[in-house]
């Protein structure tokens, strides 16, 4: 018994039971889980390696070798028909769904108000879910102001916000003067699509009965506005330069984006209609209307301005809704991809393996788990070792075919990893949650809008006494993550023979900044 005084451990002491227990479940039970985790990460990494060469490859044939849109389907411009008249044009409904958007209603309705149609062939339809009565009175008026000037517009509003957009969208299909439309040009409310839309997208659907899509890309008004923005432009553009366009190409799947498409309303009605089971009711729409056969066509050369989110905790929850929807309809239909007959087995294995299980799942959670949770930890158990291809080369490649969708942004590519890896916790979380069907798996929070780029620097004038609120200022899970790694850091100059050290104290740097919810708009470009 007197080797177990009754006095209170002092902090040595403390620090030699505590290392004494460290080197007692090391070796039997963290080196061989480590490993275990050290391999997935791997195989992970080589997926989406895999993946990102093969879209990179693609991307060089149709670059170098491969047809405009115009030659691999039949494009004409519609003209007129002296005997018919303007009837000869199909009827285009333009769907434009709102919800509280008092700094950007004007410039959506004023955008698809200006679209360039023969008159009595086009009905712009507003889909106001708006719930302040001003916000509300002041898009009516706007709407009849536009409807005194012979434009063809219908407000239409609910009693409920049942399914969000996609019961806003589902809703607007119902109503009688409908029917005799063909088409649905859908436009969210921030974007601003240029008067020759449909003249560049209609001709496509006219004259191939097979393409149920065409989807436009987007071009974002306020990039630089400050850094985030800069890297949420570069993250995009990848998505719109290489992963949009290999689908397209290749004719196999690729994901309605929710706005500046236009569908086939047959195309809408065979799939099933707009559903509200997930928070991605475009990805969902497009994925049943592609297992019905319909196929997809992106304009890459027909882009639309509109606007990215210009604040942390704007795009924090746009993030999990983009991560957490897929990885939950990934979950609801698997089995019914697996087991429809109407699509050939490359296009099932495209959807499963590339479009959802690879880019939706893997290539959110092996970039924190790998490169914020497992890599530093083989710092602190040096018995485990990470080959150099896995850590250097695979990445490093990985990153440099990420960033050629952005080639004016390159010179920021170290701040878009650091960034990346930081937005990788919530997407990782998300994807659990979509997967697991838990918690937060049905949250929608419309993303703020600030209008254009004057309303933004105005905004940022006004807002000068910020009130400090602990829930929205401070973020637990990265300044964990952060603690996590500086201590990591800490540990490979003192005892590790990794030499992450730099690579762990910056992104523990970047971690602690976003923990401290100082991103939003800082460093502005000009």
């Amino acid at each position: 018994m007197d080797r177990f005084p009754s006095t209170t451990l002092l902090p040595d002491d403390l620090t030699v039971q505590l290392t004494i227990l460290w080197e007692q479940i090391k070796a039997p039970l963290i080196v061989p889980l480590l490993r275990i985790a050290v391999f997935l990460c791997l195989l992970m990494s080589i997926m989406l390696f895999i993946e990102r060469v093969y879209m990179g490859i693609v991307i060089i044939l149709v670059k170098f070798f491969g047809k405009k849109p115009e030659k691999r389907y039949k494009w004409e411009s519609l003209k007129d028909d002296v005997e018919l008249g303007n009837s000869s044009y199909p009827m285009v409904l333009v769907q434009i769904p709102m919800y509280n958007e008092r700094e950007v209603y004007q410039l959506s309705i004023g955008a698809a108000c200006g679209l360039s149609w023969p008159s009595d062939r086009i009905i712009v339809q507003v889909l106001d879910d708006s719930t302040d009565p001003i916000i509300k009175n002041l898009v009516s008026m706007e709407c009849q102001r536009w409807a005194s000037k012979g434009i063809n517009i219908k407000y239409e509003i609910r009693d409920n916000r049942n399914g969000y957009k996609a019961g806003a969208l589902k809703e607007g299909l119902k109503h009688q003067y409908v029917k005799q439309c063909d088409y649905v040009a859908i436009f969210d409310a921030d974007f601003q699509p240029e008067p020759d839309f449909l003249w560049r997208t209609i001709p496509f659907l006219v004259h191939n009965p097979e393409l149920g899509l065409v989807q436009a890309r987007w071009k974002y008004v306020n990039a630089d506005e400050c850094l985030m923005t800069r890297m949420q432009e570069m993250s995009l553009d990848y998505h719109f330069t290489v992963e949009q366009e290999v689908g397209s190409s290749t004719y196999a799947f690729f994901g309605f984006n929710g706005t500046a498409g236009v569908w086939r309303i047959a195309a809408i009605d065979e799939a099933g209609g707009w559903k509200d089971r997930t928070t991605v009711e475009d990805m969902d729409l497009a994925v049943r209307a592609s297992l019905k056969g319909w196929k997809f066509l992106y304009l890459s050369s027909l882009k639309v301005k509109n606007e990215l989110p210009s604040t942390f905790k704007a795009y924090r929850y746009q993030q999990h809704r983009w991560s957490c929807g897929p990885a939950n309809l990934f979950r609801k239909m698997f089995t019914e991809i697996i087991r429809n007959r109407k699509v050939s087995l490359w296009k099932k294995i495209h959807v499963i393996y590339s479009f959802f299980f690879v880019r939706k799942v893997i290539a959110h959670i092996v970039t924190f788990v790998f490169y914020c949770i497992v890599l530093p930890a083989t710092v602190l158990v040096p018995e485990v070792e990470v080959p150099k291809w896995g850590a250097v080369y695979i990445p490093s490649i990985i990153t440099l075919l990420n960033a050629v969708g952005t080639p004016r942004s390159f010179h920021l590519i170290i701040f878009w990893i650091l960034f990346e890896n930081v937005m990788s916790l919530h997407r990782t979380k998300a994807t659990f949650i979509g997967l697991l069907e838990a918690g937060r798996v049905n949250e929608w929070i419309v993303t703020e809008k600030l209008g254009d780029a004057f309303k933004i620097k105005s905004a940022m004038k006004a807002f000068k006494k910020p009130r400090f609120r602990f829930g929205d200022r401070l973020h637990l899970l990265e300044l964990a993550t952060g603690a996590y790694l500086f201590f990591c850091g800490c540990y490979d100059i003192a005892f590790g023979k990794n030499h992450y050290f730099l690579y762990l104290f910056i992104q523990a740097f970047a971690f602690l900044i976003m923990g401290f919810g100082h991103v939003g708009t800082f460093v502005p470009n000009s």
